[in-house]
């Protein structure tokens, strides 16, 4: 029996990279997504678009809402996204109170139905400073949570928690990836601002590689 995983798929780089990779890894995959009230939803249609090309079964569940409760961020509220590094304290703006507990939670019970032994997500090295559900301790304990939660126990495995962005996308581009069907930037526009911490960390992981970024960005990037 093949052995099936949830992956939270947003439609960015890193989980698309960490898609592609659970299917190279052999696994049957459940791709989740998830609407909070993001300002840069168009990264949903991304998602669906890439899952209904490669076949796999994908649901995008609507939990806006909660936006009284996760309120507070500049990616769900009317707040300016800040603009430069992801390691400036500004940059904290951008953190949704306790996103990805919610989210592993719900793809925990969405494992469970499914028959999915485990719920991947794209957390990562570079995310450490800012971001502390994408830490470690935080995906050791919501494993060891998840296991015990329900008669069927599920892992939670954050399989890029060592690599850097710049290392994501070189084990994407090793499997000959294509990026322009991701989507990065924080503000939800015709074009990538090329100015947000978000947007910044995509184009220092592509220069990194020594590759172009295909997306098109603002004239004033």
């Amino acid at each position: 029996m093949t052995d099936t995983v949830v992956v939270i798929y947003s439609g960015g780089m890193d989980s698309y990279t960490l898609l592609h990779q659970a299917r190279t890894d052999g696994y049957a995959v459940h791709a989740l997504s998830f609407n909070y009230g993001q300002r840069h939803v168009r990264e949903l249609d991304c998602a669906r678009a890439v899952c209904e090309r490669l076949g796999i079964p994908h649901k995008v569940i609507d939990i806006r809402a909660m936006a009284e409760v996760m309120a507070g961020s500049s990616l769900t509220s009317d707040l300016a996204v800040p603009e430069g590094h992801y390691q400036e304290d500004s940059m904290k703006s951008t953190v949704v109170p306790n996103r990805n507990m919610i989210l592993l939670s719900l793809a925990t019970g969405y494992a469970v139905t499914v028959g999915a032994q485990a719920v991947w997500y794209g957390a990562h090295g570079g995310d450490h400073a800012i971001y502390p559900d994408c830490r470690p301790e935080f995906v050791e304990k919501m494993d060891a949570v998840c296991r015990v939660a329900n008669y069927e126990p599920v892992g939670v495995a954050a399989p890029f928690m060592a690599m850097d962005k710049g290392e994501i996308l070189a084990r994407g581009l090793a499997m000959g990836l294509d990026y322009r069907q991701t989507w990065t930037c924080y503000n939800g526009r015709e074009q990538a601002c090329g100015r947000c911490g978000a947007c910044v960390e995509r184009l220092e992981a592509f220069a990194a590689n020594g590759v172009t970024d295909p997306l098109m960005y603002e004239a004033s990037a």
